[in-house]
């Protein structure tokens, strides 16, 4: 075991990761050219270490078909006039006020600005940037994608963290129910993820205090998300492959923060009869040393609030057994 300020990070040379998703791109234009020309400009365009998957459609309707299908998508370049005049009006109010996805990033572009005008059009509807096809070079469309991304990704963190808070929150507050020490677990990577602004894999582990002889105590899989998701309350030994349990083994036998290309493996203990848990995350792209200093910090913070809700939670239980 640990304690609270013996964090340390190890360097590894380990740079194998898993698929790195890309940032979904719909095109919506009548033109099939357009969808063509703008795909080409685009192409080799990577934001935060990932790629662009260009999704399209040839009318508002088709649009608003994809966008309700597929909630992920990123950003979308949206022409004003196609089956009317105001059909890609239609498909903004449909995805802010309908849907009510307020993440997307709509980008409006326009061959014929007169049809709908600019002033007008920013101040009325719900849109992030308005271009003239005319304008967009492939500079400034990359300058607008770029931009569009950025924003899209920050807000998604922002609202992973809030509802990784809510749930921290929430445990709290519920301290005394069963489920308080998994829920506390689930906001905890959560936070974790969205702070780093992860969107991957996160999993969080609670090795018991109890140890058998000849064999390992058993790791209990608390929370998940990603890949780890359905193997909540699975035993992470028979649960886990090889590769993750390893890291995990390393970070616990040492005692300390593992880091490595694209993983990181926390361990943190509490007292000795609380137990340690472990924060295992696997990343898109490599962390960079001041978010690896972020991690330190977050974890030494959560150290201190699992080893109060694991003595809420024994205090609990030794009153029902004096009870």
């Amino acid at each position: 075991m640990m304690d609270d300020d013996s964090l340390d990070f190890l360097d590894e040379d380990d740079t194998e990761t898993g698929p790195v998703r890309a940032w979904k791109i719909l095109i919506v234009d009548d033109d099939p050219d357009i969808h063509d020309v703008t795909e080409l400009a685009l192409t080799g365009l990577e934001f935060n270490g990932r790629g662009l998957q260009f999704l399209h459609a040839y009318s508002g309707q088709e649009a608003r078909d994809v966008i309700a299908a597929q909630p992920d998508i990123a950003l979308v370049l949206l022409d004003v006039v196609m089956e009317s005049d105001h059909a890609g009006l239609d498909v903004v109010e449909y995805v802010r006020n309908v849907l009510g996805n307020r993440f997307i990033r709509i980008i409006l572009r326009t061959g014929q600005p007169g049809q709908a005008p600019e002033i007008e059009v920013i101040t009325r509807y719900d849109i992030n940037d308005y271009k003239h096809k005319t304008e967009l070079t492939r500079q400034r469309l990359f300058t607008t994608i770029y931009t569009g991304l950025s924003a899209y990704r920050d807000l998604m963190a922002l609202d992973a963290n809030r509802r990784g808070l809510e749930k921290v929150i929430d445990a709290s507050a519920r301290i005394f129910e069963l489920q308080s020490l998994e829920r506390f677990a689930q906001g905890v990577i959560e936070q974790l993820c969205a702070l780093l602004f992860l969107e991957d894999d996160a999993v969080m582990l609670h090795a018991s205090s109890m140890a058998a002889a000849d064999c390992e105590p058993a790791l209990r899989i608390l929370a998940g998300s990603g890949r780890f998701q359905s193997l909540v309350g699975s035993d992470a030994s028979e649960a886990l492959d090889a590769d993750t349990l390893s890291k995990i083994h390393k970070a616990r036998d040492e005692g300390r923060l593992i880091f490595q290309s694209h993983q990181i493996a926390a361990v943190q203990s509490a007292a000795a009869d609380q137990g340690s848990f472990v924060v295992y995350v696997e990343s898109d792209t490599p962390l960079e040393e001041a978010a690896q200093r972020l991690v330190e910090m977050f974890c030494r913070n959560v150290s201190i609030a699992w080893r109060n809700l694991r003595s809420m939670n024994r205090n609990q239980t030794d009153a029902g057994d004096a009870g």
